[in-house]
């Protein structure tokens, strides 16, 4: 245990919010959230509806933009007060968003939603983008799916082609906000089963979900948010078996019963 602890602590910092200040009007929805995730971490952030925890996530790569903090991702630091767009288009290439609503192109195939991303963002050549993404769609279970267009795929194949368009662009973190809570309950196991298998890689991961059971298994760390702070950080085992905070016990007492 204590040489896989020192490990651990070799991994490098991938991604670190300093001071992350985000409001709407007058409702202040983060309050000064630090936090540090090593390379290959699998954070899980749990919390009520309000927490914060979507708009933290979605402060990482500017989709919401933080009034006052900083973003790192792999040693690339972004001032939310002062980024230029190009420098968010930068960092926004290190990250990849898994959304809870798909949003896949309705007109487009699964195959073509994937290569989307390789065309437009990294410029690759239509051929090498569609070997690329056909491989990223066999890897979430879906080589049967290439010319599916959405309308033709369960919530669950959707949301995995939504992952494999994550893990075409082999970004430094994947962002999951909420993957399984638009599914219906019985393909609920077959996203999560997806998000395992990547996990599995060693990337970098921060995934926002109430999936308590999923977090157990998967996470290699639980983050529990209220009020638009960090409450309690500690392994799914400290903190979901043996939370320490009265505010934490309150939510998974809930979730729970």
């Amino acid at each position: 245990m204590e040489v896989s602890q020192e490990v651990k602590n070799e991994k490098k910092i991938m991604v670190k919010l300093e001071c992350m200040h985000k409001a709407f009007g007058s409702n202040k929805v983060l309050n000064g959230v630090d936090l540090q995730i090593r390379k290959g971490e699998v954070v899980v952030i749990l919390g009520p509806s309000g927490s914060g925890k979507t708009t933290l996530l979605r402060c990482i790569n500017f989709l919401e933009r933080a009034n006052q903090g900083k973003v790192t991702v792999n040693q690339y630091t972004v001032d939310c007060k002062k980024a230029s767009n190009e420098r968010i288009r930068t960092l926004r290439t290190k990250t990849a968003m898994v959304f809870q609503q798909y949003n896949l192109f309705r007109n487009k195939t699964a195959l073509q939603n994937v290569m989307e991303g390789l065309i437009i963002v990294r410029g690759m050549k239509k051929c090498d983008a569609k070997v690329f993404s056909e491989q990223a769609l066999e890897r979430v279970g879906l080589a049967d799916k290439f010319d599916f267009y959405p309308s033709q795929l369960s919530g669950g194949q959707q949301q995995r082609v939504g992952i494999a368009r994550a893990i075409v662009m082999q970004p430094e973190v994947i962002l999951l906000d909420e993957p399984t809570s638009a599914l219906d309950p019985e393909l609920v196991g077959e996203v999560l089963g997806t998000i395992k298998e990547v996990a599995k890689s060693g990337i970098t991961m921060i995934i926002v979900t109430h999936e308590i059971a999923f977090a157990k298994e998967v996470a290699s760390r639980v983050i529990f948010m209220e009020g638009g702070v960090v409450v309690e950080d500690g392994t799914p085992e400290e903190v979901i078996n043996h939370p320490k905070e009265l505010r934490t016990k309150q939510f998974l007492s809930r979730i729970h019963s």
